[in-house]
């Protein structure tokens, strides 16, 4: 896809702004998925797999994810977020709270959504610090 203008705004949405990638790496980071098979049937969204093995390639290609082999089975792979894919993480939260306040969520995300809020920022760094341990030092 060409590029359109160096403007911010553009440039996140050339990589986040499709129907999957975000939920991928919601997937990742809050529901601690982190092979291609559970990512693939764990999602309420049923995301197809060609879709999921392209987004996760994008994210590769743009530095938000890496992938390596999974010691416990040669045909495993991990994708772990990198410290570019973390910080996402106070982007998710603000969706998700806005969601929350504007769109009719079920009780169990509305519950995520409000601890997300309520914990506000102080809450998000502390995860992103437990995924940086989590998949950066991997």
């Amino acid at each position: 896809m060409a590029q359109r203008s160096r403007c911010p705004i553009n440039l996140s949405l050339e990589i986040l702004g499709d129907k999957w990638t975000l939920i991928v790496l919601r997937d990742i980071s809050l529901g601690e998925r982190r092979h291609f098979r559970e990512l693939l049937t764990q999602s309420k969204e049923g995301i197809p797999s060609n879709m999921l093995s392209n987004r996760l390639n994008l994210l590769i290609q743009s530095g938000l994810l890496t992938r390596k082999d999974d010691p416990s089975h040669k045909q495993k792979r991990i994708y772990s977020l990198t410290e570019q894919g973390i910080a996402l993480i106070p982007v998710l939260a603000q969706l998700a709270i806005w969601g929350r306040h504007y769109l009719p969520v079920d009780n169990e995300h509305d519950e995520m959504a409000k601890t997300l809020e309520d914990g506000g920022p102080v809450l998000w760094e502390k995860l992103m610090e437990r995924l940086r341990k989590q998949h950066v030092t991997d």
